[in-house]
């Protein structure tokens, strides 16, 4: 089950481990610090579309903030995979 708990305090720490601001990301997915803060509490989720920049911003996948995995795995070497097999 998905819990906004979970989601918020994974992106909290992934935020803090590196070293942005709540602007910084709020800025970088053209949103509001506060829509950041409301995520990282547990008081609102997000769109399909922000889900898919915050793991591209963050190089993280999706598993690891939804709580699905607890293995970060970084996805810069499966973004060029999956972009290929989405192609055909």
């Amino acid at each position: 089950m998905f819990s906004k708990e979970i989601f918020g305090a994974r992106l909290r720490e992934t935020r803090k481990q590196r070293g942005s601001t709540q602007g910084e990301v709020a800025a970088a997915l053209g949103i509001t610090s506060t829509q950041i803060s409301d995520m990282e509490k547990g008081r609102r989720t997000t769109t399909l579309e922000r889900l898919y920049q915050l793991c591209n911003y963050y190089d993280v996948s999706a598993d690891y903030l939804l709580g699905l995995s607890d293995e970060r795995r970084d996805i810069g070497m499966d973004r060029t995979a999956a972009q290929g097999s989405c192609d055909g």
